[in-house]
Formats: C-alpha cells, structure tokens, sequence
C-alpha cells in the first residue's frame, strides 16, 4: 500500500497484522480523491475509523492543512503512528485512541472542512455515524466508504469500484469554481463576439 498522489506520492505505507483491518484499496481512494478534487488543499480533515490512516495521509500529500484520526484497535494505532513518522507529519497531525461514533457525536458544528468515514462493512455504525452527521454537521463534506449493498440515504455523490461505493454528503455546496471558457466557443452577436461574465 502507498501514497498515491501529491507531496508524499509513491511512498509506502505500513499496515497492521490484522485481518479484520481492510484499508482502503487504492483505485478508492484515487476515485474519492477525484470527486473532492481541489476541496483537499488547506481543509482541515477528519479521518474516522482510520485504521492505516492511508485516506488522511493521502489528503496531507495533497495539501490538507490538517489531519486528526479517530482509531481504536491496537494494531491500527501501531500501524498508523508508523505511518505518520515515516512521513514526518506530526506537525500537522493528531491521533485520537477513540471510539469514533461517540467521539463524534460529540463535535461542533463546522469543526472540519471534510470528513472520512470507513467503519467495517456491513455494520450499522455508518448509519448511526450519518445520523450524527445529518444533526450537528461536524464536517462541510462526510465521505463515507461502504459496500455497494449497503442502502444509506442518498448523497450528493456517489461513485461504484466493484464491491466498493464512496458516497458523499454535504451540507455547503463546494467551492465556486469559475467555468472555463473555450475562446472559440465565444457566442456571437450582431455587433461582434458577446462580452465574457
């Protein structure tokens, strides 16, 4: 497993002795990078059920201004702690050893810019964690990773890798972006080419 993209692309990452921890494949996360797309650089995030921590290393690659983790099984911790040092991010990094769903419910509105949610498939932890999501809105952006047959309400997005669906919810439209004008897509007028804006 490695980093993908950005400052940090092509490094490896360690991950635990565990089979019941299953990090996010990279395709995913290549996928879930492209729909937040420059929404990364300077957010703050929040990596819940973090596991590796390769979703929020990821972001930090790509410009994220910080990164807080929510884990607590031990070989996570072990794996993600080595994760950060071998990338030299404890500056802009924190690891909370915390049951993520409390832990969350527990969080102000607007805390973070996006949040990333990967709690084992099939559990109901991901439709408790929206609910919390749904009242206090901790985050502009939740992005959520779950299997394809796991019904949730409907996001903003979403977006199928085989077994894998990302969806994402928002409540803040993104940032505005201005459209990129064709020069020679320029309507014309009677008088000439219609001015631009």
């Amino acid at each position: 497993m490695r980093i993908v993209g950005g400052k940090f692309a092509g490094r490896n990452l360690t991950s635990p002795n565990d089979f019941r921890v299953r990090p996010t494949a990279e395709p995913v996360r290549v996928g879930l990078i492209k729909m937040l797309g420059d929404e990364l650089k300077s957010a703050r995030i929040l990596d819940l059920f973090a596991g590796t921590g390769a979703l929020g290393l990821e972001a930090l690659s790509r410009g994220a201004r910080y990164v807080d983790f929510v884990e607590f099984g031990p070989a996570s911790l072990h794996a993600l702690k080595a994760n950060i040092a071998a990338l030299r991010v404890r500056e802009k990094t924190k690891v909370f050893k915390k049951d993520a769903l409390p832990w969350a419910a527990a969080l102000e509105a607007d805390r973070y810019d996006i949040a990333f949610a990967d709690p084992p498939y099939g559990s109901k932890m991901l439709d408790r964690l929206i609910e919390t999501w749904q009242v206090t809105k901790y985050s502009r952006v939740l992005a959520v990773e779950h299997a394809t047959d796991h019904i949730l309400p409907v996001g903003y997005d979403k977006r199928i890798f085989e077994d894998t669906a990302v969806t994402l919810y928002r409540h803040a439209p993104p940032p505005e972006t201005k459209p990129v004008v064709d020069p020679r897509m320029v309507p014309f007028t009677p008088n000439g080419p219609a001015p631009l804006g």
